[in-house]
């Protein structure tokens, strides 16, 4: 009973720990200019391969990006991404397309994702994050919907290109 007890402390003191850290985090209006660290050429790792993502820096009220994945020497797919100011809030959008550019979408479909909110070093879409972790490093967490009805997080560690 005393070790259940003191793991009981415990756990309280990291859940009111880790929600005042959430919580004192401010949130930042919907704008893209409070996203554009997320701008360059960012190289990574990830599904088995060498992956690059290039975004453009805010203009029209837009960004967007080009994806592609490299695996043994040859390009698995590539994805066109825009982020978007539409009604006062911010949405991704993206279309994937197989190595001879045939879109896994149909014509007018895209894979969208709402924003939740963003932070100074974080912007959060429903099923994709971007977390800043320095001018020339960040991190983007994308939930990938498996066959099976499974969600599985994968995170790609980008590395700003050096010539960016």
């Amino acid at each position: 009973m005393k070790t259940f007890i003191i793991i009981a402390f415990v756990l309280k003191g990291f859940v009111l720990t880790n929600h005042a850290y959430t919580q004192s985090e401010k949130q930042l209006e919907p704008k893209l200019e409070n996203i554009a660290w997320i701008s360059g050429n960012w190289k990574g790792e990830a599904f088995g391969g060498q992956t690059e993502e290039n975004w453009s820096k805010p203009s029209g009220g837009s960004m967007m990006a080009t994806f592609k994945l490299i695996n043994d020497g040859t390009v698995t797919f590539y994805e066109i991404e825009v982020i978007r100011e539409v009604n006062n809030t911010l949405i991704l959008q993206l279309k994937h397309f197989n190595n001879k550019l045939e879109g896994w979408e149909t014509k007018d479909e895209t894979v969208d994702f709402p924003l939740k909110r963003i932070t100074k070093n974080r912007v959060e879409f429903e099923g994709m994050t971007f977390e800043n972790i320095s001018p020339n490093e960040m991190n983007v967490y994308v939930d990938v919907k498996h066959k099976d009805g499974t969600v599985e997080t994968v995170k790609f560690n980008y590395k700003k290109d050096k010539c960016d």
